[in-house]
């Protein structure tokens, strides 16, 4: 698998590339924000590393910029930066996961993991996922309500389509945890409902037919309702 590590920190990269390397991972390095954007929209990779201090360009607007490109590649955030609006700050800009300075190789191996895991339960032959206006073209990983694209990032997508996989079937947040961010994973994390909320701007938002909902104190549940019916 195809990693690219972008990192100014010449130590901290030598560290990641080095074990990335006898895991087996393929180790492209960038070391600013500029050559980091253009190699990362111009080749294809399994997932990329991301420091938030960059020269050049930081790291929250290269993942904003690269999310513009439409790319669904798994972003993973590396920063020193550990409060949570810097955290809420990283995922709003489109990353997918984020890893608190100083790290442990095995905890950054195991988010690789996370990131980059299929769920053989969650596959089946059907190429299209609907549900009333809104379709996924599983194989093409596309997206369209009412004919119209929308843009995902890679999480919002695994999200969306496990929950399309099991519409009208209450999920609960370890499940969805469990299923989409794997078992590597901080359960204590409130991820789930960022992601929930994420996804509803993008699914929900503007129509009279809402399709994601809250389930309190079980999770979450897809499903039709229309403008004139409450949700649960």
């Amino acid at each position: 698998m195809k990693v690219l590590l972008i990192e100014d920190e010449v130590n901290v990269a030598s560290f990641i590339q080095r074990g990335l390397t006898e895991a087996g991972y393929e180790v492209t390095v960038a070391m600013d924000g500029v050559s980091g954007l253009s190699i990362a929209t111009t080749h294809e990779f399994t997932v990329i590393l991301l420091d938030v201090m960059l020269p050049g360009m930081n790291g929250l607007e290269l993942c904003r910029k690269l999310r513009l490109t439409n790319r669904q590649v798994p972003v993973l955030m590396l920063t020193a930066l550990g409060s949570t609006e810097n955290i809420v700050a990283g995922l709003d800009t489109g990353a997918d996961d984020y890893l608190v300075k100083p790290f442990k190789l095995a905890e950054l191996l195991a988010r690789i993991r996370s990131l980059t895991r299929r769920q053989p339960q969650q596959l089946t032959d059907s190429t299209l996922l609907v549900i009333d206006d809104l379709v996924v073209d599983v194989n093409a990983k596309i997206v369209k309500r009412n004919f119209k694209p929308i843009a995902l990032t890679a999480t919002e997508y695994r999200l969306l389509e496990f929950m399309m996989r099991n519409q009208r079937k209450v999920l609960s947040r370890v499940e969805i945890l469990e299923q989409v961010w794997g078992i590597d994973f901080n359960m204590g994390t409130n991820v789930v409902d960022v992601y929930v909320n994420y996804l509803r701007k993008k699914i929900d938002k503007g129509f009279d037919t809402k399709l994601i909902h809250t389930v309190i104190g079980m999770g979450y549940i897809m499903k039709e309702v229309y403008g004139n019916e409450t949700t649960d």
